[in-house]
């Protein structure tokens, strides 16, 4: 009796620590999103012409920026550079500038050989209306060792949500296995030469999950050179939540046919 006693404590403190886990990895999430570089004020994504590109509140500017003064200037492309009141805010080797402006920040990004103003509102819709991450229950099913089977020299074209085009190195191909059959999912580079990105779809997509798929990071190699993924902290891709952000679609590799309903479901933000 002691001993079935003492398997469903250490049972229920392994439980209870495993939730712990993956409430700090979503109370982490939502921070992340909800903070001034997340992705829920996002306000806005104009593509810059050659040359000037006026930019303000009033109507007959180029981009018309919310709740702004009327005029706030001209934005210049030229030269692969963009300048702003006469000065350069964007190189491509170089860092962008944030401009301030009320509750609005923006500042250049590119895209392949396109430059485009990101706008971030403080005090935006999509930040207002936000109320959290639903996500499925947490099943150690979906935590899963993968072999890594390195792709040296490797490269896959990405394509994103506008439908533009580019080329990724992709290190090596994750192998693992559900209910005795194998699948493979091409990795992308993650934040250090070990950890790896993957964009990954499977058949929860446009029903309990994100259309466009979602995202998964890896965290270094096991001692037996296997690779872990954790499918139970499968996030959605910034698009889920604005329609301002350029976010990367699975390669036909990466469409799995199975349906892994763990990580965070998609019930429509915008």
């Amino acid at each position: 009796m002691k001993k079935i006693l003492f398997l469903c404590l250490t049972m229920l403190a392994f439980t209870a620590r495993s939730q712990e886990d993956y409430t700090g990895f979503y109370a982490k999430r939502e921070a992340s999103l909800k903070s001034e570089t997340g992705w829920l004020n996002l306000a806005g994504l104009f593509w810059l012409k050659e040359g000037a590109n006026t930019i303000g509140g009033a109507e007959s500017n180029d981009f018309v920026f919310p709740h702004a003064e009327a005029s706030l200037g001209k934005v210049i492309l030229q030269n692969n550079q963009v300048l702003y009141n006469n000065q350069v805010i964007f190189t491509p080797e170089g860092k962008a500038t944030v401009i301030s402006h009320q509750s609005l920040r923006w500042f250049i990004i590119k895209r392949g050989d396109k430059y485009a103003i990101r706008l971030r509102d403080l005090e935006g819709e999509y930040l207002k209306a936000f109320h959290g991450i639903d996500h499925f229950p947490a099943d150690p099913k979906w935590k899963i060792n993968a072999k890594f089977i390195p792709t040296v020299g490797k490269k896959v074209t990405i394509i994103d949500v506008t439908g533009r085009a580019y080329e990724e190195d992709s290190p090596g191909l994750l192998e693992f296995q559900v209910d005795g059959k194998t699948y493979r999912l091409e990795a992308g580079p993650g934040e250090t030469k070990e950890d790896f990105f993957v964009v990954f779809g499977d058949a929860t997509n446009k029903t309990s999950t994100y259309g466009g798929g979602r995202f998964l990071d890896t965290k270094g190699f096991n001692p037996d050179g296997t690779v872990t993924l954790d499918f139970n902290q499968a996030y959605n891709p910034p698009c889920a939540f604005t329609p301002f952000a350029t976010c990367p679609l699975p390669t036909k590799e990466n469409k799995l046919i199975i349906a892994i309903p763990a990580g965070e479901k998609y019930a429509g933000h915008h």
